[in-house]
């Protein structure tokens, strides 16, 4: 099989890629997307909290959403099939950042950097966050960051599926199978052999394979800084009642935003406890020990919640600063790389995809500029560090 274009791993910055670049005019040649579960069961994108927001530290994470967001509520003019929009369910309603007096200049620093990127968000006192908010504990609150426009959460897996029915009502070719391994001649790579035992010879070949992608890059040669980091979800019910509730940070890296009749939370595990892993085991004690205290302190009403059900799913962790990889390696000239978005992935699809395809199609950027992303900083260890991760 040959293609021009092999994307490794179909999930939404996967797909999201083959939609783009199919969709530029500019580009005429064939692409193949090969993905080893085509029912996304496990996938990154399916098992995710499923939000977006603008409330980064970094420019570069900033802009994505920001496009991200705006091409969430037109999705109907880009994914539109046989007159059928995909039904992504995007609720605007906004992420709040909670801080106390120790996070309070964080929180300032990162407020500055956001009005600089023209993000809409508004730095609330304790008295504002108790007003808008009747239900929230202010007591050990300083201050709080709340989106007020683009940001929110949407059906993660509708999206992802509407990149690939967009993609394939284009001409994209999808195979289900494995990357086992890539060959390379000099700065080249110039085959990927499946776990069909098929053969791919290709053009260009990118990188977005999740939790995959270290594997893939070291057949390549290309040692990647990303591993798979497990992170539990949790969904329970209460009696109480909060109205307007936006996505909400707790100071301790808790987070809970609303879920139909209940409620999604959830907490990164401790460092010691978060290790390379790549199994689907809900770690429970996360949710008894750790994450119901904190819910019931943020909001009274939460002390008598009932636990429905939980899941777990994994983060491409870039070890090296938790901001994604993009772009080509120095030393191969045809292998791009979308790697390592350490839980951003779903949000930056869109902008990413774009991304690529421009890099395809004219061999550089043309919308966002994402040179600060690319290789040298890991090759140099000259980490570009986003501090909001959630």
């Amino acid at each position: 099989m040959q293609t021009d274009v092999l994307i490794v791993g179909g999930a939404a910055v996967g797909s999201a890629t083959a939609y783009f670049l199919a969709s530029q005019p500019s580009f005429k040649g064939s692409i193949l997307v090969v993905e080893q579960d085509l029912t996304y069961a496990r996938s990154a994108t399916a098992l995710s909290a499923a939000s977006i927001r603008h409330q980064f530290s970094t420019p570069e994470n900033i802009r994505l959403s920001q496009f991200g967001s705006s091409f969430l509520k037109s999705v109907g003019e880009h994914l539109s099939v046989d007159g059928e929009a995909p039904a992504i369910g995007f609720q605007e309603r906004g992420y709040l950042f909670l801080a106390t007096a120790q996070g309070l200049g964080i929180l300032q620093s990162n407020h500055l950097t956001q009005c600089a990127e023209n993000v809409d968000v508004s730095l609330l006192t304790p008295a504002q966050l108790q007003s808008r908010f009747p239900w929230l504990n202010v007591d050990d609150l300083s201050a709080g960051s709340l989106g007020n426009t683009g940001e929110g959460w949407l059906d993660a897996y509708a999206l992802m599926q509407g990149f690939r029915r967009k993609a394939l009502s284009l001409g994209v070719q999808y195979c289900q199978a494995r990357v086992e391994a890539l060959s390379r001649q000099g700065r080249l790579v110039t085959s990927a052999r499946l776990s069909t035992g098929e053969l791919v010879t290709c053009g260009t070949v990118i990188n977005a394979a999740g939790t995959g992608a270290t594997a893939l890059a070291q057949s390549a040669g290309i040692e990647l800084p990303v591993q798979a980091r497990k992170r539990s979800i949790f969904y329970f019910t209460s009696s109480a009642r909060l109205p307007t509730c936006p996505m909400v940070i707790d100071p301790t890296g808790a987070y809970f935003r609303p879920e139909g009749e209940g409620y999604l939370c959830g907490i990164a595990p401790s460092p010691e406890q978060d290790t390379a892993c790549h199994d689907f085991e809900v770690q429970h004690s996360l949710f008894e020990e750790v994450l119901w205290p904190i819910l019931a302190a943020r909001v009274p009403g939460f002390e008598a919640l009932r636990l429905q059900r939980s899941w777990a799913g994994h983060y491409d962790m870039n070890l090296l600063d938790h901001n994604a990889i993009v772009g080509a390696h120095p030393d191969v000239d045809n292998f791009l790389f979308a790697n390592g978005f350490s839980g951003h992935g779903l949000q930056q699809s869109p902008a990413i995809g774009r991304a690529l395809s421009e890099l395809v199609t004219f061999g550089e950027f043309r919308t966002l500029q994402l040179g600060a992303l690319g290789w040298a900083r890991v090759i140099e260890g000259r980490p570009l560090r986003e501090i909001n991760v959630v």
